[in-house]
C-alpha cells in the first residue's frame, strides 16, 4: 500500500504544479490527514508510515520542479505551517516542533525530512492539496480556484486540489491577462 499511496501523491503533486503553472520557488500548501488515508476519522488514528509515503511521493514531484513544500500542521498547532526556511527570508518563525499527536504526521515527517525546517503561522501559497479535508483554504492566496486532478483519492482520503490566481480589478470594461 505505502508505493501506492507514493504513487498518487506524487501524481497529484505533479499534475498541480503542470495545471496551477507553477514556477520554481512558488509554494504549495499540503494538508494532510493521515487517518483519512488509511481509512479512519481525522485526528484520530494518525499513521506515520502512511504520511511519509504520501510526503516522500509529493516532495519528490516538487523538488523535481524547484517549488516548495508548506506542510500544515493539524488544528492543535493552529495549522502552522513547516516550511524550508529558504523558501521565506525574513519571515516571522514561531518555535514549535509538530509531533504525530500535536501537529500531525505529515508535518512531523516535513520537520524531519527538510533540511532547515522552521515553523510560520500563517503562509499565502500557490497552489494547494487536501488531503482528507484538512481545510487548507486559510493558507492559499487570494483568489482559490478548483482544480480538479486525474487523482481524486490517496488512500481512502479524498483530495481536492486548488491553484490561485490574482484578483481581477477595474470592472466590466478591464481587460484581464488569461496566463496568469
Amino acid at each position: 500500500m505505502n508505493r501506492e499511496l507514493f504513487d498518487q501523491a506524487k501524481i497529484a503533486a505533479a499534475e498541480l504544479c503542470v495545471r496551477a503553472n507553477l514556477k520554481p520557488g512558488d509554494i504549495m500548501v499540503v494538508g494532510c490527514s493521515s487517518s483519512e488515508i488509511t481509512g479512519g476519522v481525522i485526528g484520530h488514528n494518525s499513521s506515520l508510515e502512511a504520511a511519509e509515503a504520501v510526503f516522500k511521493g509529493i516532495y519528490e514531484a516538487l523538488t523535481d520542479s524547484g517549488v516548495y513544500l508548506a506542510a500544515q500542521c493539524c488544528e492543535h498547532l493552529n495549522r502552522a505551517i513547516i516550511i524550508e526556511r529558504e523558501a521565506v527570508p525574513n519571515r516571522e518563525i514561531v518555535n514549535v516542533v509538530p509531533q504525530p499527536k500535536a501537529g500531525g504526521s505529515f508535518a512531523t515527517t516535513a520537520y524531519k525530512t527538510f533540511k532547515n525546517p522552521v515553523a510560520l503561522e500563517e503562509i499565502k501559497a500557490d497552489a494547494g492539496l487536501d488531503i482528507g479535508g484538512t481545510l487548507i483554504g486559510m493558507h492559499l492566496k487570494r483568489v482559490a480556484v478548483p482544480v480538479r486532478l486525474s487523482v481524486d483519492h490517496i488512500g481512502s482520503a479524498i483530495l481536492l486540489a486548488a491553484r490561485t490566481r490574482p484578483k481581477y480589478i477595474g470592472g466590466e470594461r478591464a481587460v484581464y491577462d488569461d496566463k496568469l
